[in-house]
């Protein structure tokens, strides 16, 4: 018995489902294959710059770092020997500065509502 099958008018043999395989262009092809490969190695230079970039982004972070704490060993240093390095002074007395600043000015509010709170 025959095992074809006769769907609107054709005759269907049976076999493997899905695409049959077509005849592939072999130039085209490898053209695909050529493009895909220089879009591969655009995005991998891509990649490898921006590594690079943050690698030496976190190289100047670590240097700056060092120096603060160079700085900072130098400053405890001095004041072990019994010396207050200018800086820690300039920035104790910007410190007080600021703080009396604040404090007048909350002084200055304060007499602000004062006067409003008498007016009534």
């Amino acid at each position: 018995m025959d095992d074809s099958k006769v769907v609107g008018g054709k005759v269907k043999k049976p076999g493997k489902r899905g695409r049959k395989p077509a005849k592939i262009d072999l130039k085209a092809k490898l053209e695909r294959s050529r493009q895909s490969a220089r879009e591969c190695r655009a995005r991998k230079k891509l990649r490898y710059q921006y590594l690079e970039e943050l690698v030496s982004s976190r190289e100047r972070a670590i240097c700056a770092l060092r120096e603060e704490l160079e700085m900072y060993k130098q400053w405890c240093m001095a004041m072990d020997q019994g010396k207050i390095p200018s800086e820690i002074k300039a920035l104790l007395t910007g410190e007080e500065q600021s703080k009396s600043q604040q404090n007048s000015s909350r002084h200055m509010k304060a007499g602000k509502t004062d006067a409003n709170s008498n007016s009534w």
